[in-house]
Order: structure tokens, then C-alpha cells, then sequence
């Protein structure tokens, strides 16, 4: 029984025994599955998960190429509209020259629609977030920047001048039975005053359009888009400055007079040349007329000066400006001059004037290149344009040796021209080509006693100011004045040279101005005592003396040493001076040449750092023009 017993329990606790192995290798066999579940699944989710990634990365390239592809196609076509408006600008200008309005006014409208479309097809969203892309963002900016300029002045500026001012061309300045209408003038005014603004905004926000980093092609556009506002931006002013100033000048709101200085450069002054014969000029309601004549003999030297000079003018010319007519512009400021006249015109006729004009013999052939020939009455001589200024700054003298009538030929030059003029016989163009060119090379001269029109002149050519300086330029000046005492100086060459540098050692950029005169009279020519001056100021026979007056720029530094040279420090009565007029610091050189000799001389300013390297000179009109030229260093290696 004990063994049976014994049995059982042993074959029981096999079976406990397998059961518990079977258990066991169940157990397990549960487990493995469940971890090869738990590896698949994550298997799968990984799988999503990288299909995910793929797809959103596929997205984003189909994005990214989708924007590229947008942005060149409206690229592409904003280029092809540039390309289409850029030959509308010139032949707008054509259209407009050769007098064909209509033409002009469907161009200016396609070259209207064409920088809308460069404008809209660069400014959507698309491409302005495309700008912040490195490298690619600084040309597609640029590009859609200069699109923008052009289409604020195709809409702004061209657009509403062809439109608008269609009916105002050269002929508005022809005299109609003695008189100029002024109605077109005077409507065109706000259009012009807009457009005017609009192209002000235009040049400063293309300076503004940085080119750092762009293509080559865009960087030249953004160049020549900037060349092309200035320049239109200087026309337009031009022109709003005509149809704010001619209307009242010539008399819309009521009678004017003008007082005319004929200027004669055979005898320097700073201001152009001694004043020989004057005139009084009326206006009113755009009808001109002459009411008088006069010549340098009817004025007496004035016991007391006109007026008074600001104390450092007048110590740097004397007060001889204001006491004797012919030395009116003794002084380069021409509103000093106009100022003088005038008071001295009152003072001898008892008219008020309401402004000054100055002329001289080089601006009168000028002239006569839209007149026409003229023939003086008294001596019957036919002047033109080619033999003007040899007759009368030369031949006159050996012809008429009595100074009196030699300002009687001058006051007959100036009559004729004006009388032509005020006929209206005349080519109208050519008249405004002479007028500006004139006024360019300071021989036409304009101050005005009514201080809303003189504002508008001193941003001008016309007002004669001293030299001023801008972001673009710094002005210097170099003023002649006779002082042989005599009409030497139509044999007087002369050339200015500017250098400009950064050169000093404590980094402050110089300005050099050198100045050379030579006196072209042969040593055995034969001329007339009144043009040699007969020594009576102690200059020899032939020989030519000269005052020359270099201006620094407005922001000189008067602490910093001026640089003088060429003067022979032996030679008697040649010794440099210098001193200030208002802003500018002066040296002031005399020279005197012997036939046939030259002589340079020349100073050196130092001036603010932030000043512009690039010179724009203001030079004293002679009558042989005189030769300019400039230099500009950045380093140090010339200095």
C-alpha cells in the first residue's frame, strides 16, 4: 500500500511537474508574441511617420518650386514690361519736341499700363516673403523697388503733364501782337507743382534702392533709372520754376519794371563785367515794353554809398560797388548787384524797380541765333551771332574811340535784339536754348524785389549766389576783377582745375582750386590807348592785371591751414590775402601778365568729412569761356 501509495505521488507530482512546464512554455511562448507584436507596431508606426516626413518634405519642394516658378514667371513678365516702357520714355520726349501731342499722350498712357503691370506683377505677396531669401532677395527688392519708382511718376508726373500741359510749348513764349499769353502758364502751375513733387519723391526713393549684392544687370538699371529722374527732376523744375515766375514777371497781376545791365567782360568784374549800358524794361499783362535808355555816363559817382555791403563783402571789394554804376557788379552776389542798381536807378530817375536782369555780349550772340542778324540805325554795321562779340568787346574800340558812343552802340545791340524779341520775331526754341545756356554760363542774371519770386530764383542758375554746396556736390567759386583799368581782358585766357582728396592726416578731405591766366596780346600789337589803359594805373602797356578771388566751400574749416602756391613771393604788390565772405574763407591773389606770359596760382582748403568729393564750380563768365577741369582722389597716395 506504501508502495502504491508512493506511486501515485510520484506520478502526481510528474503531472504537477508537466503542468507547470507546460505553463511555463506557455508563459513564454505568450510573451515572444506579444513582444513581436510590440516591434511590428512600431515598425508601422515608424513607417507612417517617414511617409509623413516624405510627403511634407515633397510638399514643401512642390511649394518652394511652385514660388520659384511664380516668382519667375511674374519676373519674366514684369522684365518684358520694363522693356516695353524704357523706348516709351524717349519717344514720349520726341513726340512732345516735334510738337505732336496726340502721339505724345498715347505713349505716355502705354508707358502708363506697362510700369502698372511691372509694379503689380512685383508686389504681391509671394514676392515680397521671396525677398528674405538671402542673396536672391536683394535683386528681386531692387527689382520691385525701381518697378514702384517708375510706375509713382508714368502715373504721377508723365501722365498728367502730357495731359494737362499739352497746350504749353515753345510758341507760349512767342510775343502775339507785342504781348505773351499768360493763361496757359498760369493753369499749368498745379499740374507742374505736383509733378514736380512727385519726381522729388522719385529721386530720393531711387537712392535709396540698394544695389549691394545684385546682378550686375539690376544694379545697372537702378544706375541709369537714378540718371534719368535727375535729369528729368532738373527739367521739371526748370519748368515749374517758368510757370511760377514768368506770369508775375511779366506783369499778370499788375504793371512791372526791370532795369537791364548790359555787362561788359572786356573789363572784368566778379559779377561778369563793367556795367556799360542800362535800360527800363515795363510789363504788364504779358505785354513788354522798352520806356528807356541809359548809359553809364548819365550816373554820377555817388558822395554815399547806395546801400550798404555786409561788413566782410565790402572789406574784400570796398564800397566802390555802391558808388559807381559800372562797378554794380564789382561784387560776385548778384543779389548784392540787383540791389545796388536798383536803388541807384531810383535815385536817378525816380523809379522803382521791381527787379534787375544782367546780360553780356557772349548771351546777346546767343540771342541772335533766334533772331537773326540785326543792323545798328547810327553806324549801319549788321551784327549776328558769329561777329557779335568780336565787335563789340574789340572792333568797336578801334572804330569809336569816344566812350560815350561805344555805350551808344552797345544800348542800339541791346535795343534791336529786344525789339526783335518783343515782335516775336523770332525762332521761339532757339530763344530758350539761348536763355538757358546763358544762364548756365552765368551771363544771364535775374534778382527780383519781391521776395516770393527771389525764393524761387535763388535755387536757380539766374540768381548768382556765391557758391553753395549739397549732398551731390561742394561748391567753390573763382571770381575775376579787372584791374589794369581797361578793356585788356578780351585778350585774358583762363583755366580752372579742381582736386579734391582725402587727403590731410587727421583724415579731413582738402579741396584745391588752381587758377591759370594768360595774356594772348602780341608784344607789338597795336592797340587803342582806351584798351591798354595808358598806364594809369600803373600797369604796362599790354600787359594785363587781375584780381582772382578762389572761394572755399561753405564748410571750410577756418582752424585747419590754407595751402598757397604759385606767387613769387619778390614780386612787388602780389602778395596773397585772405579773409571770409559770409560761409566762405578767401585768398585773394594779384596777377599781373606781360604779353604772351602765364601764370598759376592756387589754395587749398580742408572741409567737413561728410562733404561730397565732387566739385561744382562757380567761375566768373570771360569772354574767351574758360577751360574746367576736375580730379577726384579717394586715397592718400597723391596726397
Amino acid at each position: 500500500m506504501r508502495y502504491r501509495a508512493s506511486r501515485h505521488d510520484s506520478a502526481s507530482e510528474g503531472l504537477r511537474d508537466s503542468e507547470r512546464r507546460r505553463g511555463s512554455s506557455s508563459s513564454r511562448s505568450g510573451s515572444s508574441r506579444t513582444g513581436r507584436g510590440r516591434r511590428s507596431s512600431s515598425r508601422s508606426h515608424a513607417r507612417r511617420r517617414s511617409r509623413i516626413i516624405g510627403f511634407s518634405i515633397l510638399g514643401l519642394a512642390v511649394v518652394l518650386l511652385g514660388a520659384v516658378a511664380w516668382i519667375g514667371i511674374r519676373g519674366w513678365l514684369a522684365k518684358g514690361e520694363l522693356e516695353a516702357a524704357v523706348p516709351l520714355a524717349t519717344q514720349i520726349q520726341n513726340d512732345f519736341s516735334s510738337g505732336d501731342v496726340d502721339v505724345a499722350t498715347n505713349h505716355a498712357n502705354e508707358l502708363k499700363e506697362h510700369a502698372h503691370s511691372a509694379s503689380d506683377l512685383t508686389s504681391d505677396p509671394v514676392w515680397r516673403v521671396a525677398e528674405l531669401v538671402p542673396v536672391v532677395g536683394t535683386n528681386l527688392a531692387a527689382f520691385r523697388q525701381a518697378a514702384a519708382v517708375l510706375n509713382d511718376v508714368a502715373g504721377d508726373a508723365i501722365v498728367p503733364l502730357i495731359t494737362n500741359v499739352s497746350n504749353i510749348g515753345v510758341d507760349n513764349f512767342r510775343p502775339t501782337n507785342g504781348a505773351i499769353d499768360l493763361a496757359p502758364l498760369v493753369e499749368a502751375r498745379p499740374v507742374v507743382a505736383s509733378a514736380r513733387e512727385t519726381l522729388d519723391a522719385a529721386v530720393t526713393d531711387a537712392n535709396m534702392i540698394s544695389t549691394e549684392g545684385t546682378l550686375d544687370q539690376i544694379s545697372s538699371a537702378v544706375v541709369q533709372l537714378r540718371e534719368s529722374l535727375s535729369k528729368a527732376d532738373v527739367l521739371i523744375k526748370g519748368v515749374d520754376n517758368a510757370v511760377t515766375l514768368v506770369p508775375p514777371m511779366l506783369g499778370v497781376d499788375g504793371p512791372r519794371n526791370y532795369i537791364l545791365l548790359f555787362q561788359n567782360p572786356a573789363e572784368l568784374r566778379a559779377g561778369g563785367g563793367v556795367t556799360s549800358a542800362l535800360a527800363q524794361i515795363s510789363t504788364n499783362n504779358g505785354r513788354v515794353e522798352l520806356v528807356r535808355q541809359a548809359s553809364s555816363t548819365d550816373f554820377q559817382s555817388e558822395r554815399q554809398p547806395a546801400l550798404s555791403l555786409p561788413p566782410e563783402t565790402e572789406a574784400l571789394f570796398s564800397n566802390r560797388a555802391t558808388r559807381f554804376i559800372q562797378n554794380t557788379t564789382l561784387v560776385p552776389q548778384f543779389e548784392l548787384t540787383g540791389q545796388i542798381a536798383a536803388a541807384m536807378w531810383k535815385t536817378r530817375f525816380g523809379v522803382d524797380a521791381d527787379g534787375v536782369v544782367s546780360f553780356d555780349p557772349v548771351a546777346l550772340s546767343y540771342l541772335l541765333d533766334a533772331t537773326g542778324p540785326i543792323t545798328l540805325p547810327t553806324t549801319q554795321v549788321e551784327i549776328t551771332s558769329s561777329n557779335a562779340v568780336e565787335f563789340l568787346l574789340s572792333d568797336v574800340y578801334k572804330q569809336f574811340p569816344d566812350p560815350s558812343v561805344q555805350d551808344g552802340v552797345f544800348a542800339e545791340a541791346a535795343r534791336a535784339v529786344f525789339d526783335k524779341v518783343a515782335e516775336g520775331k523770332l525762332d521761339p526754341a532757339k530763344l530758350l536754348q539761348a536763355m538757358v545756356r546763358a544762364g548756365d554760363e552765368g551771363r544771364l542774371k535775374l534778382w527780383s524785389a519781391h521776395a516770393e519770386d527771389q525764393a524761387v530764383l535763388a535755387n536757380s542758375s539766374l540768381s548768382g549766389g556765391l557758391p553753395s554746396s549739397s549732398i551731390d556736390s561742394t561748391g567753390v567759386g573763382v571770381y575775376f576783377n579787372d584791374a589794369t583799368g581797361a578793356k585788356m581782358d578780351v585778350y585774358l585766357k583762363s583755366a580752372v582745375e579742381t582736386k579734391s582728396a582725402q587727403c590731410r592726416t587727421n583724415g579731413r578731405p582738402t579741396v584745391s582750386s588752381q587758377v591759370t591766366l594768360t595774356n594772348t596780346v602780341a608784344a607789338d600789337a597795336a592797340l587803342p590807348e582806351y584798351v591798354t589803359g595808358g598806364q594809369a594805373f600803373g600797369v604796362p602797356r599790354g600787359s594785363i592785371r587781375t584780381i582772382v578771388y578762389i572761394y572755399s566751400p561753405a564748410n571750410a574749416d577756418p582752424n585747419e591751414p590754407i595751402l598757397i602756391a604759385g606767387i613769387d613771393p619778390g614780386t612787388s604788390g602780389s602778395q596773397p590775402f585772405s579773409a571770409r565772405d559770409g560761409e566762405h574763407l578767401v585768398v585773394g591773389f594779384s596777377v599781373e601778365l606781360a604779353p604772351g606770359e602765364t601764370k598759376t596760382v592756387s589754395a587749398d582748403f580742408a572741409y567737413d568729412n561728410g562733404a561730397s568729393l565732387v566739385i561744382s564750380p562757380v567761375i566768373t563768365p570771360t569772354v574767351n569761356p574758360t577751360v574746367y577741369s576736375t580730379e577726384i582722389n579717394r586715397g592718400f597716395s597723391e596726397c
